[in-house]
């Protein structure tokens, strides 16, 4: 599953976790949300998001 992460308010939306508080059950794909969907944090649209991938610190 992928993450998506707002470039403005750095809300990270996780495709496992979904948005329960939102109706968005877990597993839901980021293609599979509406068009308009819009960030929790600060109200931006999907536009507003970019894929994220975390970074490990390998020691």
């Amino acid at each position: 599953m992928k993450k998506y992460k707002c470039n403005t308010c750095d809300y990270i939306y996780d495709e496992a976790k979904g948005e329960p508080q939102n109706g968005i059950v877990a597993m839901t794909e980021w293609n599979d949300l509406p068009l308009e969907y819009v960030c929790p944090k600060c109200g931006l649209n999907k536009e507003a998001f970019a894929l994220y991938e975390e970074q490990t610190t390998i020691r």
